[in-house]
C-alpha cells in the first residue's frame, strides 16, 4: 500500500497535464506550481500580494488557471485545489529532481526540507521551502531538531520561506536577502532579530509567537545604532519594513503593544487576531495611509486605541469581534477636545453614558469612511450604546453584529445607503428587525431555540435577497411566543386576535365552538388556537371529533375530488376552503419500513387542478397539537386563488398525505370537506377596505411568484423551508405526486426573496412605523 501511495496514477496524471500543458506561458506555469506547493487555502488576496512580489503576473495568470479548472476560488475568497491536481502541479516539481530534492526549485515536504536544512545543501536554484515541525515526529529525527540559520546562507534566490515552530540557533544576518514571504509561526524569540534582512519582505506571518512588543525596537538609541551598523545607512531613509504589505501577529498571547508605524509605509494588512494581551495602539498607524484592512478581533484586553484611525482614507474592513466593547475599559475619549475615536461611539459602556454628554453619544463616529466591511460581533452591545447615525459610512456594504444584546435593529442602520449583508445571528434579546435598508441582498437572523426574533418586515421597495436563518421549531418553541411574523415567508397569529372581518373574508363564518373550549378548565381545553398563514394559505389547528357543520361537500378517507360548477357573474371564486379530521391509532405490530418511508414530518395537502394540470404541495408550518392516542383533530385551511388557477369547470382532486408520528403509532385521515369561497363582484365602495389586502400583498403567494418552489415538472412544493435553502427538494414523500425529476433541482437566482409584491403596491396598507411613514393600519 505504501508503495501505491507513492506512485502517480498514469493515466489520471497524464489527463490533468495536458491542462497544465496548454497553459500560455511560464508564468502561469510557475505560477501555478507556487500555488500547488504553498498556497492552497490561502486568502486569495494575500497570495496575489505574495506572488505578485515574486514577479508573478497574477491578474490572468489566476484567470488562466481557473478556466483550465487548475484553481477555483472557496466561499471565503480562498485559493483551492482538487488534491489529485494538487498532486499533479507537486509531480512536475518531484520531477526537476526525483532523487536530489536540494536540487528543485520548490520544497514543499517537511521531511525533505528538514533534511536539506540539516545537511545545509540548500543553493541558489531554491525559490519557496517550507518546514512545520509539527508534521515530523521528532523521535525519528535524531539527536537534534534544532537548526542552524546558516543552513539558508547559500539560498540566494529563495522568495518563499515557511519555518513554523522550527527552532533556530545563530545569527539571522545570513537570511536571504530577496525572501518576500516569511511564515514563522511559533517563534519562540520575544522580539524579532534586529539582524533579519527585512527590506524586501512584503509579508510576514509570526502567529503563535512569544513576541511580547512590536514597538520601541528601533526608537532604542542602541538597537537603532546597531541596525544601522548593519544596514550602512540610516535607518529613517532605508525604512526597516519599507516593502511590508502584510503584518500577521495573530494569537501572539505575549504581545501588550504595537507601534513604530512608521517604519511601516506600505502596510495593507494589519492582522492582530486574539492577541489577548494586547492593550495598546500606537498612533503612528496615522502613518499607514495604504491600510486596507485591520482585523483586532478578540483583542479583549484592547485598553488603548488610537484616535486618528478614522483618517486612514483606504481602509475598507474593520473587524473587532469579540473586544467586549460594550463594557470595555478602552481608554479613547479625549474629554478637553470632546472628540471620540472609532470604538467610542460604538460600544461605550451602559454605566458610562449618563457621565458623557447626550449629543456626543449620539454623534456621527469616527470610522474610516471607505469602510466596505465592518464586524462587532460579540460585543456586548444594546441598543442604548449604539450610535444614532451611521450616515457617514456611505461605502458600507457588510455590517455584522451577531452575538450581541440589541432587543430591535438599530435605528442606524437604516442610514446606510450601500448595505448589502446584514448579520444579526445569536441575538438573544432580539426580537424585530423593522425595515433594513431597501439595498439589502443578505439577512442572517436567529430565529430558532432561545432566539426569538418574532417580528421581521420589509420596506416595499426592497431589492430581492437571501434569507439565512435557523428554522424555528415552534413545536418546542416557547409558549409565550404567539405573535410571529416573517413577512413574506410566515405569520402566526392567536386566533382570538384576529380581525373578525378577516375570519368572514375567509368564508369562516361560524367558530363558535372554538370560542366555548376556551373557557374550560381542563388543559387540553384551553388550549389556544393559532392561525397560520403561508403562500396565501390561511390554516388552523384544533382538538375536534368532528368537522365544521358548513362543510356540505364531504368525502370519508383522505382524498375528495369536485369539478367547480358554474356560478353568477357577478361571484367571482377567490379560493376555497378544505377541512380534515384526523386520529391517531396505536399498531401492535409497528409500521413496516417500506410504509412509513414515504410518510411526510409536516402535515401535508395537495391540491391538483387536473383540468389545468396545475398542482399545489403544501407541507404546512409545525403547529403545538396534542398527540395522545384516540385523541382527534380538524385542520382547517383556506387557500386563495388568483383569477386563473380556478375556474368554473375546472376538475380538482385534494389530498392529505398522513404525517409520521412514529413507528408504532398511525394517522389516520377520517374525513375531509371542501367549499368554495365567492366574492360579489360589483364594483365595491372606493373607501371600503380589502381586509386580506395585506395578506395578498405577499409576493410568493398561491397567484404571485412562486418560481422558486417549482420542480422542473412543473409542480409547486410550498415548504416554508425552501426560503433558506438553495434548492428544491423532492422527497420519497412527494414522489407519488412527482415521480420524475431529479431529487435535488437547483435554482440559477442567489437573490430571489422579495417579502411583497412589486404589483401590488397600491394595496399594502400598511405604516412604516420607523421611518415615519402613514398609511392603513397592519392586520
Amino acid at each position: 500500500m505504501e508503495g501505491l501511495k507513492k506512485e502517480t496514477n498514469d493515466r489520471i496524471n497524464n489527463v490533468l497535464r495536458m491542462s497544465f500543458e496548454s497553459l500560455p506561458s511560464k508564468n502561469d506555469k510557475d505560477l501555478f506550481k507556487h500555488i500547488a506547493c504553498f498556497f492552497v487555502g490561502t486568502d486569495r488576496d494575500v497570495a496575489e500580494t505574495i506572488l505578485e512580489a515574486c514577479n508573478m503576473n497574477t491578474r490572468s495568470g489566476i484567470t488562466n488557471l481557473i478556466d483550465r479548472c487548475l484553481l477555483s476560488i472557496g466561499w471565503n475568497n480562498e485559493l483551492t485545489m482538487h488534491q489529485l491536481v494538487q498532486e499533479m502541479g507537486r509531480f512536475e516539481v518531484h520531477q526537476e529532481s526525483p532523487d536530489k530534492p536540494w536540487k528543485r526549485s520548490r520544497l514543499w515536504c517537511h521531511k525533505e526540507s528538514f533534511r536539506v536544512l540539516k545537511q545545509k545543501k540548500g543553493k541558489g536554484n531554491l525559490l519557496g521551502l517550507a518546514l512545520d515541525m509539527r508534521m515530523l515526529e521528532k523521535e525519528k529525527l535524531g539527536a537534534s531538531y534544532e537548526l542552524k540559520t546558516d543552513a539558508l546562507s547559500n539560498m540566494d534566490n529563495l522568495m518563499l520561506l515557511q519555518l513554523n515552530y522550527v527552532y533556530m540557533n545563530g545569527s539571522y544576518e545570513n537570511f536571504p536577502e530577496e525572501i518576500k514571504w516569511l511564515c514563522m509561526n511559533g517563534f519562540r524569540l520575544k522580539s524579532i532579530p534586529l539582524d533579519l534582512p527585512m527590506q524586501n519582505l512584503v509579508a510576514l506571518d509570526m502567529s503563535y509567537s512569544n513576541i511580547e512588543s512590536f514597538s520601541g525596537c528601533y526608537s532604542n538609541p542602541q538597537r537603532l545604532e546597531k541596525r544601522q551598523k548593519l544596514d550602512g545607512s540610516c535607518l529613517k531613509e532605508k525604512r526597516l519594513f519599507g516593502s511590508l504589505k502584510i503584518l500577521n501577529l495573530s494569537f501572539c498571547t505575549q504581545l501588550h503593544s504595537i507601534g513604530d508605524f512608521d517604519q511601516l509605509p506600505v502596510l495593507e494588512r494589519l492582522i492582530l487576531r486574539n492577541c489577548i494581551g494586547l492593550v495598546d495602539v500606537c498612533e503612528s498607524i496615522g502613518q499607514c495611509v495604504e491600510l486596507i484592512l485591520i482585523d483586532l478581533s478578540n483583542c479583549k484586553n484592547l485598553e488603548k486605541l488610537p484616535k486618528n484611525i478614522g483618517m486612514l482614507n483606504k481602509v475598507e474592513t474593520l473587524l473587532l469581534d469579540g473586544c467586549t466593547l460594550g463594557e470595555s475599559r478602552i481608554k479613547n475619549v479625549d474629554m478637553d477636545s470632546l472628540e471620540m475615536c472609532t470604538i467610542t461611539n460604538i460600544g461605550i459602556n451602559r454605566a458610562f453614558v449618563g457621565s458623557i454628554p447626550r449629543d456626543l453619544k449620539s454623534s456621527a463616529m469616527s470610522l474610516p469612511r471607505s469602510l466596505v466591511t465592518l464586524s462587532l460581533r460579540k460585543n456586548n452591545l444594546y441598543n442604548e450604546s449604539f450610535p444614532m447615525d451611521f450616515s457617514c459610512l456611505s461605502m458600507l456594504k457588510e455590517l455584522y453584529l451577531d452575538g450581541n444584546f440589541f432587543n430591535s435593529m438599530p435605528s442606524c442602520v437604516r442610514t446606510l445607503p450601500r448595505l448589502e449583508i446584514l448579520s444579526m445571528d445569536y441575538c438573544k434579546n432580539l426580537k424585530s428587525v423593522k425595515y433594513p435598508p431597501r439595498t439589502l441582498k443578505e439577512l442572517c437572523l436567529s430565529v430558532a431555540d432561545d432566539y426569538h426574533t418574532n417580528k421581521v418586515v420589509f420596506v416595499p421597495e426592497m431589492s430581492p435577497l437571501q434569507l439565512s436563518m435557523d428554522w424555528l421549531d415552534w413545536t418546542s418553541s416557547s409558549p409565550g411566543l404567539n405573535d410571529y411574523e416573517i413577512e413574506g415567508v410566515i405569520k402566526i397569529q392567536e386566533r382570538m386576535s384576529v380581525d373578525e372581518k378577516v375570519l368572514r373574508s375567509l368564508g369562516w363564518t361560524n367558530l363558535d365552538f372554538l370560542n366555548k373550549r376556551r373557557v374550560g378548565t381542563n388543559s387540553s381545553e384551553s388550549k389556544i388556537q393559532m392561525m397560520f398563514y403561508e403562500f396565501g394559505i390561511f390554516s388552523m389547528l384544533y382538538e375536534a371529533e368532528e368537522m365544521p357543520s358548513w362543510f356540505r361537500h364531504r368525502s370519508v378517507g383522505p382524498v375528495i375530488s369536485f369539478t367547480i360548477p358554474s356560478s353568477s357573474p357577478n361571484n367571482l371564486l377567490t379560493g376555497l376552503n378544505f377541512c380534515s379530521l384526523h386520529t391517531l391509532n396505536l399498531l401492535h405490530g409497528g409500521l413496516d419500513l417500506l410504509y412509513y418511508d414515504p410518510l411526510p414530518w409536516k402535515p401535508m395537502m395537495t391540491i391538483s387542478n387536473i383540468t389545468k394540470n396545475r398542482m399545489w404541495i403544501y407541507e404546512r408550518y409545525v403547529d403545538r397539537c396534542s398527540e395522545a392516542l384516540n385523541c382527534c383533530w380538524v385542520l382547517l385551511s383556506h387557500w386563495m386563488f388568483g383569477k386563473n388557477e380556478m375556474e368554473a369547470g375546472d376538475h380538482i382532486t385534494i389530498t392529505v398525505t398522513p404525517q409520521w408520528h412514529g413507528h408504532l403509532i398511525e394517522e389516520v385521515v377520517k374525513e375531509c370537506g371542501v367549499s368554495l369561497v365567492y366574492e360579489d363582484g360589483e364594483k365595491k365602495d372606493e373607501e371600503e377596505e380589502d381586509v386580506l389586502g395585506y395578506y395578498k400583498s405577499w409576493n410568493h403567494i398561491i397567484g404571485g411568484d412562486l418560481s422558486p418552489f417549482q420542480t422542473t415538472t412543473g409542480q409547486y412544493i410550498l415548504d416554508n423551508e425552501r426560503f433558506f435553502h438553495c434548492a428544491v427538494r423532492v422527497y420519497p414523500h412527494h414522489r407519488e405526486f412527482i415521480p420524475d425529476g431529479p431529487e435535488i433541482q437547483d435554482q440559477k437566482e442567489k437573490y430571489w426573496f422579495r417579502a411583497l409584491s412589486p404589483r401590488k403596491a397600491d394595496i399594502l396598507g400598511r405604516a412604516c412605523e420607523d421611518k415615519g411613514e402613514s398609511s392603513g393600519s397592519r392586520p
